[in-house]
């Protein structure tokens, strides 16, 4: 069983930077990916961005060239390095680790990241 640790959420200016850090405990699968999603108040549940375990990554166009997710595979550790934050940023941000091969799909409790002056 994989279970799902997200630290770093806080309050942070307009402009300011943040990042996230998820780590992965438990059976490791390869070939996974991990995630981050956000929930702001009154919204749905949407992806930030995903990072496969080779590397590759996709991102939300609403973060493209702001945020950038990567991984220590060593560490079973994901990252998510939030720079010129908005207050639209503001969400609870979750974790996620998925594993279609093997018919996972896990979520951390998710970690509150405030951006306002």
């Amino acid at each position: 069983q994989v279970q799902l640790v997200e630290s770093g959420g806080g309050l942070v200016q307009p402009g300011g930077s943040l990042r996230l850090s998820c780590a992965a405990s438990g059976s490791i699968f390869s070939g996974n990916i991990m995630g981050w999603y956000r929930q702001a108040p009154g919204k749905e549940r949407e992806l930030v961005g995903q990072i496969t375990s080779g590397g590759s990554t996709n991102y939300a166009d609403s973060v493209k060239g702001r945020f950038t997710i990567s991984r220590d595979n060593a560490k079973n550790t994901v990252y998510l390095q939030m720079n010129s934050l908005k207050p639209e940023d503001t969400a609870v941000y979750y974790c996620n680790f998925l594993s279609t091969r093997f018919g996972l799909d896990i979520w951390g409790k998710g970690t509150l990241v405030t951006v306002s002056s």
